[in-house]
């Protein structure tokens, strides 16, 4: 290492195989002894064609984007300012705000999007950086308590004997052998049971059901270990939805870290908005007082003999029930003012709050016979206060005033209503979050800007006049790949669409041999489109595997479209961001529809509403923007690698014939265009390269 990196990241010989040591004597330099280009000198050197990271990395290659955007980000550190910064794919973002992180962030909080991309920072990309630089950085990963086994709720679901499969059986048992020899907890070492294994619910705590500091495990917890640890790190990964479930909630140990974090980063930024408004919200479910319940039942039978407890939970739980069936099955969603004052909903919702009444005047009898009675007592009178102002009073279903907007709506599933109060704006919320120590902010992503406007992200998370920047994808999209739509689809409002859409591509998919992702905007139409293609390849001899979102987990389904090197892969929201398939195995991605919200959308509408009040376009202002950063996160699953060939098809006839669909295909990579079949079908003949007409010709 050279004489630029402080003298402890020169002498330190980490392994990226092992966390390093909390080293409380790390040389971070405060801000006032790092001006901005400081330290431009040394990211040079860092990623650099012969630099410290190249041998590390396999097929790392010199990127001058990734270079200039870890400047950026090290200037923001160094100012502890707000940086957005949006980085076309095949940048490098995780390396280019990794290093300045590790090197001069200071006590550091990375939030990503979902845990598996917590794994993989955790567990291959800061051990590769740290190792390349030999930097004394103590690492730590923190998820959410549902992620870890509860030694105390591990030990009643043993005594009670409540299972009701075959498998939850030997899971139990697999689960009970792990918590011998695991060190975290974590569920994720724990292969052998499928993470959405029912069991998990028994044996992991719940903010409602955990004991806190009077259980007899408190010092065992891991849990609890896992915080202590995150204090003691210079580097701690999380999520989005574990940051703001913190933020709102103050329950999952992120509160303890903020206040001594110099720098807090968010990967896959996009996804902010809609995180931070589930967390900013309130919400209450059926689905929590069957919960509640079921845990009476079992502690007042464990300490408390006198009552029927059977009794006392069975009246609360027919009014749990009775109350979802006073909507139709699945896919309902309203507003408070949509739901008629007739209707049954308020009078099964006063009676709920009646039973849950009872039920409390037993536990209050009973609650110093035990904490866990008492713990029961305390939920109960969380739940009828959730339930407070769902009133049949339309004028309550919006407060469109101030700070505080806010829809009241309610969301019917299978087994479960779901009662909403969901913030208009997260803006005014996540400001005073921003308020207070200053420290730098850093918002990263492939997708937030649209035309390198930053201004409805900006708008959405209250960051409005903060610097942003973004550097393009290094990719050739010109010669790597062609953006097609085809001609002559109907409406996609019309009954015949999505056949029409499979008819369309049918001789595509062919063309490229398999080695397709259909994305699909709704569940329906991925049934619809995966029925379509089973009889097509079953009638033209077409053997290609077919895989189906539902049929088995996303990961499970990943690695098979990878394995099969000719298959396709129909899914729907979860297949259209966060999946990385390099190399021949996909060359085709297929789009049915432009990604709007459902206009029945109870947020939706409101934001609407308030937007239009204002003066404001709400398709223009919101809906547009939305669409088209979820559509280049689509278009994104294609061109993966600097080898990466491929075609991007988007069915939908509006980019082309509604004024606004200039706007979003000029937001998307500049591939090559065409509205020709025969040029795709040749793109993807052996050695061939298309001449591909322009689009608007």
């Amino acid at each position: 290492m050279t004489e630029h990196l402080p003298a402890s990241v020169v002498d330190s010989g980490v392994s990226a195989a092992e966390p390093a040591e909390a080293s409380p004597q790390r040389d971070v330099l405060p801000a006032s002894a790092r001006p901005v280009g400081k330290y431009d000198e040394e990211l040079d050197r860092l990623f650099g064609a012969g630099g410290p990271l190249a041998p590390n990395v396999g097929t790392y290659k010199p990127r001058q984007s990734q270079t200039e955007m870890a400047k950026a980000i090290a200037g923001a550190i160094a100012e502890q300012k707000v940086l957005m910064a949006e980085a076309g794919t095949g940048t490098g973002k995780t390396f280019a705000y990794l290093v300045p992180a590790l090197l001069w962030g200071g006590k550091t909080i990375i939030s990503t999007g979902t845990k598996n991309l917590q794994d993989q920072l955790f567990l291959r990309d800061i051990p590769t950086i740290r190792a390349a630089l030999r930097a004394p950085v103590s690492v730590a990963l923190l998820k959410g308590r549902s992620n870890y086994v509860c030694h105390f709720h591990l030990e009643r679901t043993l005594n009670n004997g409540r299972l009701t499969s075959r498998d939850d059986v030997g899971h139990l048992r697999e689960i009970s052998r792990f918590i011998k020899m695991t060190n975290s907890g974590d569920k994720a070492e724990l292969a052998k049971v499928p993470e959405n294994a029912t069991v998990w619910n028994l044996v992991t705590s719940t903010r409602d059901s955990c004991m806190g500091a009077e259980c007899q495990y408190y010092q065992d917890c891991f849990v609890m270990k896992a915080r202590r640890e995150a204090q003691q790190a210079d580097v701690v990964v999380v999520n989005h939805h574990l940051f703001f479930a913190d933020v709102a909630l103050k329950d999952t140990g992120v509160a303890e870290l903020l206040p001594s974090a110099n720098t807090i980063i968010f990967d896959e930024a996009h996804q902010l908005p809609d995180t931070a408004t589930l967390f900013f919200g309130q919400s209450v479910s059926t689905s929590q007082v069957l919960e509640l319940c079921r845990d009476v039942l079992a502690e007042g039978l464990a300490h408390a003999r006198g009552p029927d407890w059977a009794k006392v939970v069975t009246v609360v739980e027919k009014a749990a029930r009775d109350l979802r069936l006073t909507f139709p099955e699945g896919g309902t969603r309203l507003s408070l003012p949509q739901i008629l004052p007739t209707s049954a909903f308020f009078p099964a919702l006063d009676k709920l709050k009646e039973e849950l009444s009872g039920m409390i005047t037993v536990l209050e009898e009973h609650s110093a016979r035990a904490e866990t009675i008492e713990a029961c007592r305390v939920r109960a009178h969380e739940l009828i206060a959730s339930f407070e102002g769902w009133k049949p009073d339309p004028k309550k279903g919006k407060v469109v005033e101030g700070d505080d907007a806010a829809v009241l709506w309610v969301e019917a599933f299978n087994s479960s209503l779901q009662l909403h109060k969901t913030p208009l704006s997260i803006a005014p919320i996540f400001s005073n979050q921003r308020e207070g120590t200053p420290r730098s902010w850093i918002f990263t992503s492939a997708t937030l800007a649209v035309k390198n406007d930053f201004k409805h992200f900006s708008d959405q998370m209250g960051l409005t006049g903060e610097p942003a920047m973004t550097w393009p994808s290094p990719f050739n999209y010109g010669e790597q790949g062609i953006l097609y739509v085809p001609t002559g689809l109907p409406e996609p409002n019309s009954f015949q669409y999505t056949d029409a859409c499979v008819d369309t591509a049918l001789p595509v998919i062919e063309a490229a041999g398999g080695r397709t992702f259909f994305l699909c905007t709704t569940i329906r139409a991925v049934n619809k489109v995966a029925e379509r293609l089973r009889e097509e390849f079953a009638a033209r001899g077409l053997d290609f595997p077919l895989f189906v979102q539902g049929e088995r987990g996303r990961t499970e389904l990943l690695d098979s479209f990878r394995n099969a090197g000719n298959a396709v892969l129909v899914g729907s929201q979860s297949f259209w961001e966060g999946v990385d398939v390099r190399g021949d195995a996909l060359s085709l991605v297929i789009i049915d529809k432009l990604p709007f919200a459902p206009p029945d959308d109870p947020v939706l509408a409101a934001r609407i509403e308030v937007m239009e009040k204002q003066g404001l376009n709400g398709f223009m202002h919101h809906q547009l923007p939305e669409a088209i950063i979820t559509l280049k996160q689509g278009a994104g699953r294609l061109i993966r690698d600097v080898e990466d060939r491929g075609v991007l098809m988007i069915c939908d006839p509006r980019i082309i014939t509604k004024p606004y669909g200039r706007r979003i295909w000029q937001s998307l990579p500049p591939f090559r265009r065409t509205r020709v079949q025969a040029d795709v079908i040749e793109f993807f003949q052996p050695g061939a390269i298309a001449d591909a007409a322009d689009l608007n010709a």
